[in-house]
């Protein structure tokens, strides 16, 4: 997780305390109530949430480290970018991501210049959380965030078609350079 200082607190917060986790971990579920859904719906430029939940299994992961596995499943309303009109989306995604204290060594390797090695096809390095405390509930938002679809469109919709951009070959109307062309003519 990254923080800033423009950072907000998820609207499902379900902050850890990951020296009090226990070694064989715990199941932690999230269903967000209708305050929570209105909070995420408003932070994702959704229409609605209509349901979100979560399923979590947490943790140790190596010595301080912690392992977040889970499902998201969820119902939204967004609009359609070619009719505007309301559209519903179904979220059923699963994710697993590590996690590593501020400064822990194992958190990403470097290079001997200090350049960060990143294998493009190997699995996310861990990201890292602060003052021992990681906000399970804001990894799941995370997560959620990635599945929304940036440009929803309804089944069928399409965008009418775009003139001819030179006016060129269009039988649409008067060409608005004809005035130009006739003008230069006389020239």
């Amino acid at each position: 997780m990254i923080s800033s200082p423009t950072h907000r607190e998820s609207p499902i917060s379900r902050p850890i305390t990951v020296s009090v986790l226990p070694a064989s971990g715990f199941n932690l579920t999230i269903d967000a109530d209708e305050s929570e859904r209105a909070a995420l719906a408003a932070a994702h430029d959704l229409v609605a949430v209509h349901r979100f939940h979560t399923d979590l299994e947490i943790k140790r992961w190596r010595k301080d480290g912690v392992r977040l596995r889970g499902r998201i499943q969820a119902n939204v309303e967004q609009t359609c970018v070619v009719t505007l009109e309301p559209l519903e989306s179904v979220i059923d995604a699963e994710f697993d991501a590590v996690f590593l204290p501020e400064g822990s060594k194992l958190r990403r390797p470097l290079d001997s210049d200090g350049a960060l090695l990143i294998d493009p096809n190997g699995p996310d390095a861990p990201e890292t959380f602060e003052h021992g405390i990681l906000d399970a509930g804001a990894v799941a938002e995370e997560f959620f965030e990635l599945e929304i679809d940036p440009f929803p469109r309804t089944p069928g919709a399409e965008l009418p078609e775009a003139g001819d951009p030179a006016g060129e070959g269009s039988d649409t109307g008067e060409n608005p350079f004809a005035g130009l062309r006739a003008l230069k003519n006389k020239l």
